[in-house]
């Protein structure tokens, strides 16, 4: 019974150092530069990947590109090729400056034209955040003419004295109007923070949104 004990402890302390083991499948600077300095001192791979608590594939790669780079420091990846250039970069942003309200997807297309190469919407949207440019929804106000506006002065202060009384022989009706411009308030420009108010970045647009008809 007593034996029996002692085998199932220590095939769970096996499992445990298993799973320790596997765990870890890849060793920093400092321990990999230990295990370099232990391998040198005339230890096995297998003792030391114990006593790394590693997996001995771990400690033989590790042996491997030391002897052939004389270097046991993790090689750093330069990373994904970037697919736009510098001159790509500058043309997007001037491209999104001068038309603010060009989708990505109209802009990776026009860059993908000029430049022959497929470019993706995600990395047009990229370029243009590193560039300080976003996409938010602009500022609204009405087209008004010099005229116009001397007129609704005009208007507003004929009526500021007016009371209830005589705003209640208005008639506000309850037509519909069929629009004949895009009503979408989702249309976005491209645009730098903090430059809400900037003149390129209002839209004028008519309140009733040009010619339309009446039901």
């Amino acid at each position: 019974m007593l034996q029996l004990a002692s085998s199932d402890s220590s095939a769970v302390s096996e499992i445990a150092k298993a799973e320790s083991m596997s765990s870890r499948n890849h060793l920093h600077d400092e321990m990999r530069w230990r295990a370099i300095g232990m391998l040198q001192a005339g230890a096995g791979q297998s003792p030391v990947a114990r006593e790394l608590k590693v997996h001995r594939s771990v400690i033989h790669r590790l042996w491997n590109h030391y002897q052939r780079y004389q270097n046991a420091s993790r090689r750093r990846g330069s990373g994904r090729r970037r697919i736009a250039t510098t001159a790509d970069d500058r043309y997007l942003l001037q491209c999104a400056r001068r038309r603010r309200t060009l989708t990505a997807r109209h802009l990776a297309s026009q860059l993908s034209a000029a430049a022959e190469r497929p470019i993706s919407r995600q990395t047009v949207s990229r370029r243009l955040h590193e560039g300080g440019l976003f996409a938010r929804r602009p500022v609204l106000c009405v087209p008004l003419s010099p005229a116009h506006v001397t007129a609704r002065l005009h208007w507003a202060r004929e009526h500021r004295s007016c009371t209830p009384e005589q705003w209640g022989y208005v008639l506000f009706t309850d037509e519909s109007r069929l629009n004949i411009q895009n009503d979408s308030q989702r249309a976005m420009i491209w645009r730098e923070p903090g430059t809400l108010h900037r003149a390129p970045n209002i839209v004028k647009r008519d309140h009733y949104r040009g010619g339309g008809l009446l039901v």
